[in-house]
Order: C-alpha cells, then sequence, then structure tokens
C-alpha cells in the first residue's frame, strides 16, 4: 500500500471555490479508478489531496487521463498557484506499529 499527497498553494481568496470544489468530490471515481482511500484537506492557502492504494504513479496518471476530470482539473487550475507539489509517504504510524511506505 502507498500514500501520496498533492500539495498546491492556492490563490489569495480562493478557499471558499476551494472548498466548493471539494464538496463536490472528485470529478472521477476513486475505486473505479483502483485508489483505496483519497482525502482532502483545505487550508486558507493550501489544498492536499491524499491518495492510498498500490501502484499510485499509475493510478494517479489513469485519474488525470480519466476524460471526466478534464473540467476539474480546469476549474482548479484557475484557482492554484503555480505548480502542485508531490510528498510521498516516508513514514506512517498504526495501533502501534512502524509502517514504511516502498516506492520500489
Amino acid at each position: 500500500m502507498q500514500r501520496l499527497a498533492v500539495i498546491a498553494k492556492l490563490k489569495p481568496d480562493s478557499e471558499e471555490r476551494a472548498a466548493k470544489l471539494i464538496e463536490e468530490g472528485p470529478p472521477f471515481d476513486p475505486s473505479e479508478i483502483g485508489f483505496q482511500k483519497h482525502f482532502v484537506f483545505l487550508a486558507s492557502d493550501q489544498v492536499v489531496f491524499v491518495f492510498e492504494g498500490g501502484n499510485l504513479n499509475e493510478l494517479v496518471a489513469k485519474a488525470l487521463k480519466d476524460p471526466s476530470s478534464t473540467g476539474a482539473l480546469r476549474s482548479w487550475e484557475q484557482i492554484i498557484e503555480g505548480m502542485p507539489h508531490v510528498a510521498r509517504e516516508m513514514y506512517s504510524w498504526q495501533d502501534g506499529a512502524h509502517l514504511t511506505a516502498s516506492w520500489d
């Protein structure tokens, strides 16, 4: 299982629009793409998309290429400043177990 976060800086005064886009849900069916879990975190100046599943590089590419994602991606492009950054999980803790993700 892998986890990946996509972190994007929001343009000034875009938090409300971002919240509305998040409320609409993802433009693709996460289970159909193959994700196990998907979360979105919103701060006043950033949005963080977290994906969990096997072989996330392929799953994220599949989600981005999904025809239903085109309109949503354009909506996000209007409120995101610069290029988003990708952060890979390096450490996690769960139920007392020390877990790490493998990206090999």
